[in-house]
């Protein structure tokens, strides 16, 4: 049996098992190594493909934004109104062929948005070259899962296709440490009491090729989490959906729309454009901070783009691990500050608006 076939058998058996308290050891077992092929499915693929063919593009800006989505939901019309591409756009299926890349520039932030091939059904099974199009999903900092409001179900069937895929979408990663070892087998640590028996977490670490490791798990786990927890191939990326044609709405009964938790828009009537803008901003979760050297004024036009949540010792960082060797504290005016210099550690968090000198 080839690969594709046992992972195939594999979900059949899963789901015409009945779940409870007597089968969650078998299920868990077979969902781990459904993990175990797939890993192994993406390996060899990566191994076959070796890049190239206009799938492979360098990440450039202070993000980048996959356009995901069916083909025709109007992804080539809404990139180009967003940058400065020239992406391809027909009332047709499959106009995109390979990667389209633009940037974005949206409050002092450069934005790299790419316009992918549409996701047909069967797409992480290699479909219409969905596996390329997956890959380059796997880079992303944000997702946009894009479809139009006649066809809101497509969805619901790439987001799991990027789920088998190995992308979590909005999804933290499991708080689990596991502290690897040459010998001595597995060792289960955990001051949270689990639903998982040691048995499972045992199992499915030796499934997923852990045999001997101190394994502390920091907070509850399902079986799910367990497994993203051992397997090497997941990324966690953020996302939301959008439906494009708005404009075509009033045809369409609005629970059809409703269900998806999606920013409606129209890219060629330019309904939305702003508030999709807005929401691209604060998921990415952007501040803006102003670097001030010694005895000058901040430049104000020239902002470092960053993250929220991120200390002062971070953004040193973020200029150069030189540069933040020496310091050990700053002065900060504007946004967070008590008074103008106020001198503070570099564990303070970084504001929108912020004007740092390091010290």
């Amino acid at each position: 049996m080839t690969t594709e076939e046992i992972i195939e058998a594999v979900e059949k058996e899963i789901r015409e098992t009945p779940y409870h308290k007597g089968t969650e050891h078998h299920i868990g077992m077979l969902r781990a190594r459904l993990s175990r092929l797939r890993e192994r499915l993406l390996e060899a693929y990566s191994r076959k493909s070796g890049g190239g063919g206009g799938y492979s593009v360098k990440k450039q800006g202070d993000a980048t934004i996959v356009l995901i989505g069916p083909p025709s939901a109007g992804k080539s019309t809404l990139l180009n109104k967003l940058t400065n591409a020239q992406s391809k756009v027909a009332p047709y299926a499959f106009t995109t062929v390979s990667v389209i890349p633009g940037m974005m520039y949206l409050r002092d932030a450069k934005i790299q948005i790419l316009d992918v091939p549409g996701l047909i059904e069967g797409a992480e099974e290699g479909k219409g070259r969905g596996r390329e199009v997956l890959s380059v999903a796997r880079g992303a900092d944000l997702l946009i899962i894009m479809s139009d409001v006649k066809r809101p179900i497509a969805i619901e069937r790439i987001k799991k296709s990027l789920e088998k895929n190995g992308i979590r979408l909005n999804k933290e990663k499991p708080n689990i440490r596991i502290e690897r070892k040459l010998q001595g087998g597995i060792l289960i640590k955990s001051n949270i009491r689990q639903n998982l028996t040691h048995e499972t977490i045992k199992k499915v670490a030796n499934e997923l090729g852990v045999k001997n490791a101190d394994i502390t798990l920091n907070e509850k786990l399902t079986i799910e989490q367990l497994i993203d927890a051992f397997s090497a191939n997941r990324v966690y990326t953020k996302c939301f959906n959008i439906l494009n044609k708005a404009d075509e709405i009033s045809d369409i009964p609005e629970s059809d729309y409703q269900n998806n938790n999606a920013l409606l828009i129209s890219a060629e009537k330019n309904i939305g454009i702003e508030e999709l803008k807005e929401k691209i901003w604060q998921t990415l979760a952007f501040i803006r901070v102003y670097l001030v050297r010694n005895d000058e004024e901040p430049n104000l036009n020239n902002p470092l783009v960053t993250t929220k949540n991120k200390t002062l010792f971070d953004i040193a960082l973020e200029i150069g691990s030189e540069f933040a060797e020496d310091k050990t504290r700053a002065k900060i005016w504007g946004t967070g500050a008590k008074f103008p210099g106020q001198e503070v550690s570099l564990s303070a968090k970084a504001q929108d608006g912020m004007q740092i000198r390091f010290i």
